[in-house]
């Protein structure tokens, strides 16, 4: 039997964007803003914002594999991201906004491997998809006003996400029906 609750964790630039395509679908049970990847306990945003801790700003999503199963995180969360920038994502530089894939088990390390390699294969990228996948580590939860920020100020993110154009990207990638 398959365990009923799972955690997937995926940098994919600013977390504000990255929290609205996971949230409310089957089979997700929470969707966490946060930091990983880093060196310094508990940090703060300015202190992730300043490039010194070495952490991803990230989701960590709390998913029932039976109901949503990890392959499709998998395809959904390359359809809200440039795999192919590794500077960062859209409007945002640096090492904090580049796109990761946190696995937390040998078997999310080979289907994310996989997928990676068929997006590569796809032809859909005309630059090499250059997301690592990298093994979980600590997780520490962001700041409350980060929470859902889509829902909490609509009109920011809004204009966030078009004016970022992470909006853009995914409409010209993937089509109009996953530009959320």
């Amino acid at each position: 039997m398959v365990e009923s609750k799972q955690l997937a964790t995926f940098a994919g630039g600013c977390f504000w964007c990255m929290v609205k395509p996971f949230d409310e679908q089957p089979g997700i049970i929470s969707v966490i803003s946060g930091y990983t990847g880093g060196h310094v306990e508990n940090p703060t945003y300015e202190q992730v914002c300043s490039e010194s801790t070495g952490h991803f700003e990230a989701v960590q999503i709390t998913f029932n594999p039976e109901i949503f199963p990890y392959e499709r995180l998998l395809e959904l969360y390359w359809q809200q991201i440039d795999p192919t920038d590794p500077g960062g994502q859209f409007y945002d530089r640096g090492q904090s906004y580049q796109t990761a894939i946190f696995y937390h088990n040998d078997k999310q390390k080979d289907l994310a491997e996989q997928s990676k390699q068929a997006l590569q294969d796809s032809g859909r990228f005309n630059k090499p998809v250059v997301t690592p996948i990298l093994p979980a580590t600590t997780f520490y939860q962001a700041e409350e006003y980060h929470q859902h920020y889509y829902k909490k100020n609509q009109a920011h993110y809004e204009r966030y996400h078009i004016g970022s154009g992470r909006a853009g990207f995914i409409k010209a990638n993937w089509g109009e029906k996953n530009e959320k």
